[in-house]
């Protein structure tokens, strides 16, 4: 029999699932967001279950949150967005991706069609040169944050020609709202829901190839790798999620269990928001040219001081695996 308890505990909510008595026990973190909906639907649909895990959801406001719970080992695996665990990793912060939580790097070495700037009503913002002197609201340290600034600097400006405001994710609509910035550079689904709820908003632009809004689940090598088992299985269930999530004929359940784990999220507001977001759990030789398109431009704002070597982080034999005994469940991608 299948149980779930909805709690929360400061800024997250944890939702456990018990199964049989000889389930192994896994942590899985999720960010507040619609990035999060493979392990939505792998705890929801029961995918975890079925492969043999007594899971629990952890769901947290941004991927430091999720990174510092995994330093402490209240979560065995989390995810975390290229576009800032190579820092990480310099410094020393060991851990191991083994399959794909959000984005198309399998593919491209970039893929950031859920991330956008939105301007205010009555701004004059039309263009990212239109920003310079104006107040931007933007997540410091994020991959919003790394998009801007690279948007910036192609149309020959900098940071300093801009006047950023820290605005956490939260709060990334109603700071638009009441008028606290000129625009916002935010993602899914507050893209979408700015657009809607701040009526004479605009879309200055939306993705563009600049960064690879990409992120792979990961854990500690003592937990990748201290029972492969449980890390298979956890792969295993994380792929046909993905399957399911991808398939069109799914598009109501999935609405409905996204709006379970996001505060805020509508069923309706999902539909509207999963069509820019790609959930792909493949991991390849694009994928490492994806971390050193980070990388690179990591180093070059001088947030890391030299190349890292992509292969130290990522691990193919789980996704190996389950691609070669579960073809079906990546039958519909390129």
């Amino acid at each position: 029999m299948k149980k779930f308890s909805l709690g929360l505990i400061g800024a997250f909510a944890a939702i456990s699932m018990t199964t049989s008595a000889n389930a192994q026990q896994v942590v899985v973190g999720a960010a507040s967001n619609v990035g999060g909906m493979e392990i939505f639907v792998a705890q929801a649909k029961g995918f975890f279950a079925k492969h043999g895990l007594d899971s629990k959801v952890v769901v947290r406001n941004t991927g430091s949150a999720l990174t510092k719970s995994l330093k402490a080992g209240q979560i065995d695996f989390a995810p975390a967005a290229f576009t800032n665990l190579p820092v990480a990793l310099e410094r020393g912060f060991k851990v191991n991706g083994v399959v794909g939580y959000l984005g198309g790097m399998y593919q491209n070495s970039t893929h950031d069609t859920n991330v956008g700037i939105i301007a205010r009503p009555g701004s004059g913002i039309k263009t990212i040169k239109d920003m310079k002197g104006r107040k931007i609201g933007v997540a410091f340290g994020t991959t919003g944050d790394l998009y801007f600034r690279t948007l910036l600097r192609n149309n020959g400006l900098s940071k300093n020609d801009v006047k950023r405001i820290n605005v956490r994710p939260p709060s990334h609509v109603s700071v638009l709202d009441t008028d606290g910035v000129d625009a916002v550079v935010a993602w899914e689904p507050n893209v979408t829901r700015a657009l809607e709820k701040v009526k004479g908003s605009r879309l200055v632009v939306r993705g563009g190839g600049h960064v690879c809004f990409c992120a792979l689940i990961h854990g500690i090598p003592s937990k990748v790798y201290g029972d492969k088992k449980r890390t298979q299985a956890l792969v295993d269930a994380i792929s046909e999620a993905a399957a399911f999530l991808r398939d069109p004929a799914n598009l109501d359940s999935v609405a409905q269990i996204g709006s379970q784990f996001v505060r805020g999220m509508t069923p309706a507001l999902i539909k509207k928001t999963l069509k820019h977001v790609t959930f792909d759990p493949r991991i390849g030789p694009k994928t490492a040219d994806a971390f050193n398109f980070s990388v690179k431009q990591l180093i070059a704002q001088k947030k890391m001081k030299r190349p890292f070597d992509a292969n130290k982080y990522l691990e193919f034999q789980f996704i190996n695996s389950t691609m070669k005994r579960h073809p079906e469940w990546f039958a519909d991608l390129k």
